[in-house]
């Protein structure tokens, strides 16, 4: 029989996955080519031949998404592979009556398709949007974890930006090691608060293979997602994290809503922040989706290491990029902190931004008086740099996750906002020790 040929839609990470655990080793099927969107220089490369298996020697080329029509007629396409993730309900339909009208189908996969199973227990991160509190979720657990004497390796979803051969996996333990491996401002984001706070990391390419390592000096592995993507491996305990200042959207953006409904625990984050109608449209989409979850109300207090830096002063804002880009965000930490702080005005930094950075305001209209800190690739940073520099004002609100000005070394004065999840009542630890009796 001809092997059905594959056109697999992602960005760099869920599409990887998919590849790897369901496609590589198949010989029923032939997987074409993959599509690229939302991450910047990844279309335009090979899926690496060292990855791709012994059925494609030649690896695997990808494409801009928007060449999907075209690849489909040329590549003689039979099936289009929907892996990527924090999509509205409406955009993911879209692409797949597109797909339908070019002659192929249309496939969403399972998480039972694509979970990798461990020999050691498995708590896995996950939320709704990119921009809820994953991440401080997951550090939060991770001591949990540790204070009951059980050795934590976090496993990080994929941000392969890079060289995919060198990346196939990565061990994070230290911040050398994020020179090592010539991190994006992007990875320091998520790898840099975990080395802080003394847990070990890994991420890369081929989950597997970075499984069989991990397990190697972990008691537990704690998933830390990506975006709002499923778990790539079986949890014994799914967490949910939701954001009520995006209330409605835990039902509404895939595969977030996947998530919601197969949670053990469905944190509520930034009850401190969201009104009290916004927090009761999450509780009803959660008693509606998923009625046997436990639920977890959980603030996200926000404060920064210089009050006085701020008070009265004209302040640029920076966030966090794909919180606002992919994520939809018109605000963030930062700018909770420029009010919080008492700044005197945020400057409106538009005008001010070069190259890639301008690019994003164009794309992102909801985004205005901050400035998303993007930073995929040296050039990019490099811009970032730019445009800060350029901003008439006193300090710069740093709202990122990592230390953003000794990365960047800005010609102004910073102050760098910190925010840690904060339970309005302990639920979490009990929830942990009774998945792992």
């Amino acid at each position: 029989m001809a092997r059905k040929r594959v056109l697999i839609m992602g960005a760099a990470g869920r599409d990887f996955h998919n590849f790897n655990v369901y496609y590589r080793d198949d010989p029923a099927y032939e997987v074409a080519a993959f599509t690229a969107c939302q991450i910047p220089n990844i279309a335009g490369r090979k899926y690496p031949k060292e990855l791709a298996g012994r059925l494609y020697p030649e690896g695997i080329p990808i494409f801009e998404e928007k060449e999907m029509p075209a690849l489909i007629k040329k590549l003689k396409v039979d099936e289009v592979v929907f892996s990527y993730s924090d999509v509205a309900f409406n955009t993911v339909m879209a692409k797949g009556s597109l797909a339908l009208a070019c002659g192929a189908d249309f496939k969403l996969l399972s998480g039972e398709h694509t979970y990798i199973r461990s020999k050691k227990p498995v708590v896995a991160v996950c939320a709704v949007r990119t921009g809820c509190g994953k991440s401080q979720t997951t550090r939060y657990i991770a001591d949990l974890l540790k204070s009951m004497g059980r050795k934590v390796v976090a496993i990080r979803h994929p941000m392969p930006y890079g060289d995919l051969v060198a990346q196939t996996w990565q061990r994070y333990e230290t911040l050398e090691d994020l020179k090592k491996h010539k991190c994006t401002i992007e990875e320091m984001e998520e790898y840099e608060p975990h080395i802080a706070a003394g847990h070990i990391i890994y991420s890369g390419v081929d989950y597997g293979e970075i499984l069989r390592r991990a397990e190697k000096e972990a008691d537990v592995i704690l998933w830390d997602g990506g975006n709002n993507d499923l778990p790539f491996y079986k949890p014994d305990l799914h967490i949910t994290v939701t954001d009520p200042l995006r209330s409605g959207h835990e039902a509404t953006f895939h595969p977030g809503a996947v998530n919601l409904r197969l949670a053990d625990v469905i944190v509520i984050n930034k009850v401190d922040t969201a009104s009290a109608g916004e927090i009761a449209v999450v509780k009803a989409n959660i008693k509606a989706m998923n009625p046997m979850a436990r639920i977890i109300e959980a603030a996200s207090p926000v404060t920064v290491d210089d009050p006085a830096a701020v008070k009265g002063k004209r302040v640029l804002v920076v966030e966090d990029g794909p919180t606002l880009t992919h994520g939809d965000m018109s605000f963030g930490a930062g700018h909770v902190a420029a009010g919080k702080y008492g700044a005197k005005a945020i400057v409106d930094p538009r005008r001010y931004a070069v190259g890639t950075i301008k690019k994003v305001y164009e794309n992102f209209r909801q985004i205005t008086d901050i400035l998303p800190a993007m930073g995929y690739g040296e050039k990019q940073m490099a811009e970032l740099k730019t445009t800060i520099n350029a901003v008439p004002c006193d300090v710069v609100i740093v709202g990122t996750p990592i230390d953003l000005a000794r990365h960047l070394k800005f010609n102004k004065p910073s102050v760098r906002v910190t925010y840690e999840l904060k339970e309005r009542k302990p639920g979490l630890k009990a929830a942990l020790r009774k998945a792992l009796r």
